[in-house]
């Protein structure tokens, strides 16, 4: 699938392991990106906001691709989280995601300090400008504060690097618009619209929920891709339980990890304040998702 994408089709946000005292396990992370590679995937990224990267220091960041591509090797393509509300950091960590061997990047557009549409454009310009790797942007008005306008995104499907979107926003139809404008590749952004993204021309998955379910994911973009809507739409129902208990009860990467420890993958489930580990309760319902999905 990889050979469509600079990012892969079959991606996961992937979460960043800790161990019991908060601090950043190299070696669970690894077995993270070996556990998807084995499932599904042809792509993965680090430093997302589920792999909680407001918290994670930049030299973490940078040891966290260096270990994610030792693993990965040429059998996937790793993207990396460099987008913050700061364009100077935002290239800093570009040029450093770069050096570190990532593939390509995912910037994020500003949040908090709501810059206008021209100040997102000079942002996202700036840091496609600022290394050779292809550039994914990361359109979540919901977390961000602002969305990628229709405009602003034709308008930056003219710079030679910036080549895909994922999609958090959920406005199918002006997806649909950029799509017939640009050649933009398109990324669903929310397990909950992966189907709707892919039946709209979506090229891949860029999912919290791979984390265990990458072979139904991976079988949906098969399906999509031989027009089987039917077999797509099938898998879509079937991690329902898995989806509604990862992604529609706490925060992604706490429910993430509490998931990868329930099917044995992590050790620790921990996480950085402000998130807070998964509760009993929380844990008791991602297995129960898990189990009904048939992904246990």
């Amino acid at each position: 699938m990889t050979s469509a994408s600079p990012f892969g089709r079959v991606v996961t946000a992937m979460v960043s392991p800790m161990r019991p005292d908060g601090s950043l396990d190299l070696d669970a992370a690894q077995r993270v990106a070996q556990h998807l590679i084995d499932h599904g995937h042809d792509g993965i990224v680090v430093n997302g906001t589920t792999g909680e990267s407001p918290t994670t220091t930049d030299a973490e960041k940078v040891e966290l691709i260096r270990a994610v591509v030792e693993v990965v090797g040429d059998r996937a393509r790793v993207t990396a989280g460099a987008g913050t509300n700061d364009t100077a950091h935002s290239v800093e960590l570009a040029r450093a995601a770069e050096a570190a061997g990532a593939h390509a990047l995912l910037v994020v557009a500003p949040y908090y300090n709501k810059p206008p549409q021209s100040g997102l454009r000079a942002h996202c310009t700036a840091v496609a400008d600022a290394t050779g790797l292809p550039v994914m942007l990361y359109d979540i008005p919901g977390r961000s504060g602002i969305p990628f306008a229709t405009e602003t995104l034709l308008e930056l499907a003219r710079h030679p690097r910036i080549r895909a979107v994922k999609d958090a926003k959920g406005d199918l139809w002006a997806a649909t618009k950029v799509m017939s404008q640009t050649d933009l590749l398109w990324f669903s952004g929310d397990d909950v619209a992966n189907l709707a993204h892919l039946a709209n021309g979506a090229t891949g998955v860029v999912s919290v929920v791979g984390h265990v379910a990458g072979d139904v994911y991976a079988e949906m973009v098969a399906a999509m891709d031989k027009g089987d809507l039917t077999r797509a739409r099938e898998l879509h129902r079937q991690v329902v339980p898995a989806v509604d208990a990862i992604m529609n009860i706490t925060q992604g990467a706490i429910m993430a990890k509490a998931a990868l420890k329930e099917i044995g993958v992590l050790d620790s489930a921990a996480v950085r304040l402000p998130l807070v580990e998964a509760t009993p309760e929380q844990a008791a319902a991602v297995r129960g998702g898990l189990d009904t999905s048939g992904l246990m």
